[in-house]
């Protein structure tokens, strides 16, 4: 009937999305990475090899630091306490005119590790440069 109003049977809102832009632009990328991929050339990544260490050094010093916190210095086989103080010095001794040796700090598990960073700390602030930290694998 003309002239009668519809009632609630106006426009209903589209819950659906459409799909047509989306597969567009889809087609488009898989157009310009098919025109590209060719493009791309493959390289080499120079990976480090085993082997190319140093050799070990020949004379290393340890510094030693026991449970309850005492250090001790070892150089060829002789084993001497020492104080916090005093490491610096002990172990630029115990270097003599070769200022390169190594010096390996190895603690207690126990241990806190600031005190070994401590110890760390004194040797670098002396200028003793071959520096290094004790690493054993556990039982």
């Amino acid at each position: 009937m003309p002239g009668v109003a519809h009632r609630g049977r106006g426009r209903r809102a589209v819950n659906e999305i459409n799909m047509v832009p989306f597969i567009d632009v889809m087609l488009v990328l898989l157009i310009i990475f098919m025109v590209t991929a060719p493009m791309i050339t493959p390289s080499l990544i120079d990976l480090p090899s085993i082997g190319k260490a140093n050799k070990q050094p020949d004379k290393v010093l340890q510094v030693v630091i026991q449970k309850d916190e005492t250090l001790e210095l070892v150089a060829d086989g002789k084993t001497s306490k020492l104080m916090i103080g005093g490491v610096a010095e002990a172990v630029k001794n115990a270097q003599g005119a070769d200022t390169n040796t190594a010096v390996v700090i190895s603690a207690d598990r126990n241990v806190k590790y600031e005190n070994v960073v401590k110890v760390m700390d004194t040797l670098q602030r002396a200028g003793i440069a071959r520096v290094g930290l004790s690493v054993q694998l556990a039982p």
